[in-house]
Formats: C-alpha cells, sequence, structure tokens
C-alpha cells in the first residue's frame, strides 16, 4: 500500500500536482528517447533516393515516381499540419522533414 506524503486524507490538490508533474516526466523522457536528429533524416532522405531510382530502373520509372510520391505527399502533408498548428517558417520545414525521413534513427 502507498504512503501518502499528505497523511491518511490525502489533499486532492497536490494529488493532483504530484500526477501531474509525474506525467510531465514521463512524456518528457518519451521525446528525448524519440527525437530524431537531422544527420538521420538526411539518411533517410539518401535511402528513399536510392530506393526509388533502384525501383524505377527494375521495375519502370511509374513505380519508382510513386515511391518518391508518396514521401512528398507525406512531408507535404506533415508540413500542412505544421503550418495548420502554427509552426511556420523554416522551423516548420524541418519538423516536417523530420518526421518525414527520420525513421532512420531507429534503423
Amino acid at each position: 500500500m502507498e504512503r501518502w506524503p499528505e497523511g491518511p486524507s490525502a489533499d486532492p490538490k497536490a494529488a493532483r500536482e504530484r500526477y501531474d508533474s509525474g506525467i510531465r516526466e514521463s512524456r518528457k523522457a518519451w521525446r528525448e528517447a524519440n527525437k530524431a536528429a537531422l544527420p538521420a533524416a538526411h539518411f533517410g532522405l539518401g535511402i528513399v533516393t536510392v530506393a526509388s531510382v533502384t525501383v524505377g530502373l527494375s521495375a519502370g520509372p511509374v513505380p519508382g515516381l510513386l515511391v518518391a510520391g508518396a514521401f512528398t505527399a507525406l512531408f507535404l502533408v506533415a508540413h500542412a499540419v505544421m503550418t495548420l498548428r502554427g509552426v511556420r517558417g523554416p522551423d516548420g520545414v524541418r519538423r516536417a522533414y523530420l518526421l518525414t525521413f527520420g525513421w532512420t534513427n531507429w534503423i
């Protein structure tokens, strides 16, 4: 049984503050663990470029363009979402780029 610092009749305000601070710490740790780096995003762009060229050479230009187009569409959607959230300019482009190609951070 957990012992409350406030005693047997816990203060709801203190309990809420303890809960909120625990959630903040947990979310901060999750963000740090899942943060994509710019070099990893560049590597992801390189992988997508090589994959679309390889698919284009082996299966034809249309499938190669579909691979490149899918990632372009993902980037444009991510950038539109960033713009709607109020993140504009170079920071919005950077965040959309990291979202689109930062997956190589976990390979």
